[in-house]
């Protein structure tokens, strides 16, 4: 592989979310910032769909947050995201990579707007992938019924984790495995080697001491049109999190596909 598809988001005075086909993958702090992640398992063969949202909630919950309140804009203040192709190896930037696509906002000058805002492009990718099992997935029509059950079944995979015991998530998250080792043209078997390798080197340092998600600290937001959860804290980062010695946290993300009340791992 010599070239890799990143999502790059930029804010400068507010904060930022940036979207690829329903999926939340990258996320600046109030104020702004720069951040970059690759993103081929998000990528679908013909339309894709970026969107930029500006001032989202910061707390998720059953109903997205609370709307924030109308503000005036300075003309200093904006944010933009771009589905950027670089070589491998290369700067991730609009000057050294390909532009796919992107969405770009500014604040008025002295007009008023209403957060959050969101901008969309449709656009059309030119690196073809198979499709992705999340596209179909079941719809969920009740989230906030599965709170319990996904409690439930993000506690297992802490307690697992708390042993050092890495193969409960390889069986649990078999699918999501195989799609990223597709997706970024990797022998599965070193992917698998490596995510042993770090289950067992947290666990020897003693930062596997997960948090077990409880219903009431659980948030569960539908992302991909509905057809995952994306597992959540109060704070609107992921519930699957475990304390390093020295105060620093590992965080896990889950997306879940939910089928007959059974859950999938499957980003």
């Amino acid at each position: 592989m010599d070239r890799l598809l990143v999502l790059r988001l930029r804010a400068q005075g507010v904060s930022a979310e940036a979207w690829l086909n329903g999926l939340p993958l990258a996320r600046t702090p109030r104020g702004g910032g720069d951040c970059c992640v690759p993103v081929h398992e998000f990528v679908i063969a013909g339309d894709n769909r970026l969107e930029l949202v500006v001032d989202p909630p910061s707390v998720v919950g059953a109903a997205g947050g609370a709307a924030s309140a109308a503000a005036y804009g300075d003309g200093a203040a904006r944010a933009d995201a771009s589905l950027l192709l670089p070589r491998v190896g290369q700067v991730a930037s609009d000057q050294t990579a390909r532009v796919l696509g992107q969405v770009a906002w500014a604040s008025p000058d002295g007009e008023v707007y209403r957060p959050p805002v969101r901008l969309v492009q449709e656009l059309d990718i030119p690196v073809r992938f198979p499709r992705w099992r999340w596209l179909d997935a079941p719809p969920v029509a009740d989230a906030e019924g599965l709170r319990g059950a996904a409690a439930t079944y993000l506690q297992d995979v802490a307690i697992a984790l708390s042993r050092g015991d890495a193969e409960h998530l390889i069986v649990a998250a078999k699918l999501r495995f195989e799609e990223l080792a597709l997706a970024y043209q990797r022998p599965l078997a070193d992917d698998l080697a490596r995510w042993r390798a770090r289950v067992q080197l947290l666990h020897a340092q003693k930062a596997l001491r997960p948090e077990l998600p409880t219903p009431e600290s659980l948030q569960l937001r539908p992302v991909a049109d509905g057809r995952l959860l994306e597992c959540l804290a109060a704070d609107g980062l992921p519930a699957l999190r475990s304390a390093r010695p020295d105060g620093s946290r590992v965080y896990w993300p889950m997306r879940l596909a939910a089928v007959e009340r059974r859950f999938y791992p499957l980003r």
